[in-house]
């Protein structure tokens, strides 16, 4: 039986490099450019057609979200650190500027614009979004080690009804 949990490998967004994409006004992605694809492990193809909010962590405090899309709805900019999700449940941090994008005066859609952002920066802010959340009453996060046959047992039986080991888990509670 192979599980593997590889939400606590970070990948860091290189010096040089900066990521991008266009969203129409919904948050689905139109464009993104190679960097895009190849930091959260998506091919470009399996990105464009999707929303946005398939790199959501859920690290990241709801409020962080609705203060993005209130500002870029009221067609003002947003900036802000976000932790993203990558396809292998990995993360990476990225400083992200949010803006609209105009034709003839009107608003058609967004562009992101997002850079990395430095070691202490995400200790930082992974502490004040724990705390965002824990005031906000969102989702804990918690780790704890299984005996080896307890783990399996989970697995096994999450897999027999077709749900994951965290469904699995809150049923059981």
């Amino acid at each position: 039986m192979d599980v593997t949990f590889d939400m606590f490998i970070e990948t860091e967004v290189p010096e040089d490099e900066v990521i991008i994409s266009r969203t129409d006004l919904r948050g689905v992605i139109t464009y993104v450019n190679d960097t895009f694809a190849k930091i959260s492990g998506y091919s470009s193809e399996e990105l464009i057609g999707r929303p946005h909010n398939i790199l959501r962590h859920p690290d990241m405090p709801k409020s962080v979200y609705k203060e993005l899309w209130d500002t870029i709805k009221a067609e003002k900019s947003w900036s802000g650190y976000v932790k993203n999700m990558r396809k292998d449940r990995g993360y990476y941090w990225v400083y992200a500027e949010v803006s609209g994008v105009y034709k003839n005066g009107e608003l058609v859609e967004y562009k992101s614009i997002r850079s990395p952002v430095e070691k202490q920066m995400r200790v930082e802010m992974q502490k004040v979004y724990d705390k965002m959340r824990e005031e906000e009453h969102e989702d804990w996060r918690a780790v704890m080690y299984l005996p080896y046959e307890t783990g399996n047992r989970l697995i096994k039986e999450a897999h027999k009804r077709g749900v994951k080991v965290e469904e699995l888990i809150g049923e059981l509670i």
